[in-house]
C-alpha cells in the first residue's frame, strides 16, 4: 500500500511538473512546480533546479529559507504554527542568468495550465525578504510583511489580513494585483 502511495505521489508530481513553466510575465499560468536545466558550455555543468513542491510546515519552511528554491508549491491547505521568512536570492527557473525571481503557487494547475484548486497557507506572520517575490493564487492568512523590492500579489492571490512594506520605496516597488482584505500600509 505503501508503494502504491509513493506512485500516487510521484504521478501528481509529474502532472505538475510536466505542465508547468515560467517566463515571469503577467501572463499568470506559470508554474506551481517546474524543473529546467542550464545551457551547458565547456566550463560550465549543468545545472538543474526544481520546485520544492511540499505539504507539511517542516519542508515548507525550509524551502522558502535562504536555503530552498526559487518556487515553492503547496499541495493542501497548510498551517504553519510559526513565523515564515521568504529570504535569499533567487533566480527564475534556478538559472543564475536569468533575473532575480521567486513564487509561491498556492495551487495546483492541469497540463494546459488551468487552475485545479487553490489553497490557503495560515501562518502568524509572513516576512519577504526575497526580492521579486511574487504570490499566486490561494490565500496567505495572516499578517504579510513585505522588506524587499518587487514584491508582487498577483491577480488571482489574496492576502487574508495586513499588508505591510518596510517603507514608501519598498511598497512603491510592489505590483498589486490581487486582494489585500486588511490595511496596505508602511510600517
Amino acid at each position: 500500500m505503501k508503494f502504491v502511495k509513493v506512485l500516487l505521489v510521484a504521478g501528481v508530481s509529474a502532472a505538475l511538473l510536466s505542465g508547468c513553466g515560467s517566463n515571469n510575465n503577467n501572463e499568470g499560468n506559470e508554474a506551481a512546480a517546474t524543473a529546467t536545466t542550464a545551457p551547458t558550455s565547456a566550463a560550465q555543468t549543468d545545472a538543474v533546479s526544481t520546485a520544492s513542491i511540499v505539504k507539511e510546515q517542516d519542508p515548507f519552511l525550509k524551502a522558502v529559507s535562504a536555503e530552498g528554491n526559487w518556487i515553492v508549491a503547496i499541495l493542501n491547505d497548510l498551517t504553519v504554527d510559526q513565523d515564515v521568512v521568504v529570504a535569499g536570492e533567487f533566480h527564475d527557473k534556478g538559472v543564475a542568468e536569468n533575473a532575480i525571481y521567486r513564487k509561491l503557487a498556492l495551487y495546483a494547475q492541469d497540463a494546459d495550465h488551468k487552475v485545479t484548486a487553490s489553497y490557503t497557507l495560515t501562518a502568524p506572520k509572513v516576512t519577504v525578504q526575497s526580492e521579486n517575490f511574487r504570490v499566486q493564487g490561494g490565500t496567505i492568512k495572516g499578517d504579510v510583511y513585505v522588506e524587499a523590492n518587487g514584491f508582487n500579489l498577483y491577480k488571482d492571490a489574496t492576502i487574508d489580513g495586513n499588508l505591510y512594506f518596510a517603507n514608501a520605496d519598498v511598497q512603491a516597488s510592489a505590483v498589486m494585483e490581487g486582494k489585500v482584505t486588511g490595511a496596505t500600509e508602511v510600517k
